[in-house]
């Protein structure tokens, strides 16, 4: 029997509904671990132990060639260093979705694009009413973030309770809202500028983009080069990690060697009866090495990077950036009460306020529409789940608060994390429980003002 036909046909959505699924399901996983590794840091702040486990994130490391000297603490080489891998799989995966995925419709990507525009304007706008101008209130940009692992951590855990069109809705939400972060850690709190670093930083990047046009297809090289801005943005005064950002978002979402050329390829390898051909300098050999490179060039290098790089920053790099960043000493704080009310408020309230006004907004509009099997109810519930700000508002606190404030902010983001995580899942299952109870109504295309609260479901 002929294994090919025992299988079901594949179909033009599973290249990007496959990769899509792999990430959710790293994502998931990285939750967990993400969740485990603030444990550690809470605890191994709060006892004997404390000073030592903080000051280790202050110890110097770098190196030194000649009169050239590079020396930043740990904690920075994770924050500035490794975070850029971060940003540089985020925007893998949101050019992924642009180009490939359900995001490549304008008006589907309008909605978590409006949602994560107010999921960044009301709170902020709530911080700095609570604030009034107090202490903290230049460190804004914190409340503004929503946590991917987290967010994809609480789905997993309520699983095929939650449509996959409220998972693609608030992924993407979580990614535009990371991008949105980035560029405002750059904007609003980065140093003075150096022109000149800035300049090479600038070359470093037409660089890439002239070798990717020549046909330069080894990572290695655009690694080395992306080393090279990264340092060029580090001196500049911009941060480091939108190196990441740029990077990724530049990175080719096309396969150079398409599915026809690739079988015609492999059958060539195929048509060579057993037996030894492929030592030697012969055609054989060329045929063989030429079918590797096939193979490996029918991934996109947006797949190809993600695959690699995905796994290391889920389960690497957001865990090391936990431990150096999550540990507070709580006895030794000393709280300041209208600065925790304000992020607490911020990203408990405003945060799904935001994200649920500017995506009506955007529907009655008409600029996007909601997807199909994504009901507003859930998307309401889905939104009280975006106030899980923890891995980028730890990330902006360290550049945007005073560290006499930061342990206090860290205390309110813990506070507001958990209550968020809670009250979205909570949400979830109680509306998925009352859906198996009653039979399921399709909501208006423009919005929820035309249905009662006993069809909203």
């Amino acid at each position: 029997m002929n294994e090919t036909l025992s299988r079901l046909p594949t179909e033009p959505a599973d290249r990007f509904t496959k990769p899509f699924m792999r990430f959710l399901r790293i994502e998931a996983l990285a939750g967990l671990v993400l969740l485990l590794s603030t444990l550690v840091a809470m605890l191994a702040a709060n006892t004997a132990w404390s000073a030592s486990y903080l000051a280790f994130w202050d110890i110097p490391a770098g190196l030194r060639l000649g009169d050239v000297e590079i020396f930043r603490s740990l904690k920075h080489w994770i924050n500035d260093g490794l975070m850029t891998l971060f940003f540089f799989v985020i925007a893998l995966e949101l050019k992924r979705e642009l180009v490939l995925g359900e995001l490549r419709k304008p008006r589907v990507a309008a909605l978590p694009l409006a949602a994560a525009f107010g999921g960044m304007v009301i709170p902020t706008a709530l911080f700095l009413l609570v604030v009034r101008g107090g202490a903290g209130a230049g460190g804004w940009g914190a409340v503004m973030s929503t946590d991917t692992a987290f967010i994809i951590g609480c789905l997993g855990l309520l699983g095929a309770r939650v449509p996959e069109s409220l998972r693609l809705f608030l992924l993407s939400l979580a990614i535009f809202d990371d991008v949105g972060a980035i560029l405002v850690v750059t904007i609003g709190y980065g140093d003075a500028l150096n022109w000149i670093a800035l300049g090479a930083a600038g070359l470093g990047l037409a660089a890439v983009a002239g070798i990717s046009q020549l046909g330069v297809r080894k990572i290695g090289v655009y690694f080395a080069i992306g080393g090279s801005i990264w340092l060029a943005f580090d001196i500049s005064g911009v941060h480091a990690t939108v190196t990441g950002v740029i990077l990724g978002l530049m990175t080719p979402a096309r396969s150079w060697v398409s599915d026809r050329r690739l079988h015609a390829i492999l059958n060539r390898v195929v048509a060579y009866p057993p037996g030894d051909h492929w030592s030697g300098d012969t055609a054989a050999r060329g045929d063989l090495k030429r079918a590797g490179v096939a193979a490996r060039e029918a991934l996109s290098p947006i797949e190809r990077l993600e695959i690699a790089l995905h796994p290391w920053v889920a389960f690497t790099v957001m865990p090391l950036f936990a431990l150096a960043n999550a540990g507070v000493p709580v006895a030794a704080v000393k709280f300041d009460p209208s600065l925790m009310t304000a992020i607490f408020a911020a990203f408990v309230v405003g945060k799904p306020i935001g994200v649920v006004l500017f995506s009506v907004l955007a529907v009655k509009l008409r600029l996007a529409v909601l997807p199909d099997g994504l009901s507003w109810s859930r998307l309401i519930a889905g939104s009280l789940l975006a106030g899980i700000g923890f891995t980028m508002a730890l990330f902006i606190a360290e550049r945007a608060f005073d560290p006499a404030l930061l342990n206090t902010v860290k205390l309110g983001v813990l506070a507001a994390s958990v209550m968020s995580a809670t009250l979205g899942f909570l949400a979830l299952a109680g509306l998925a429980a009352f859906g198996r109870r009653s039979p399921p109504h399709q909501l208006p295309p423009n919005g929820p003002s035309s249905v009662t609260p006993a069809t909203a479901l």
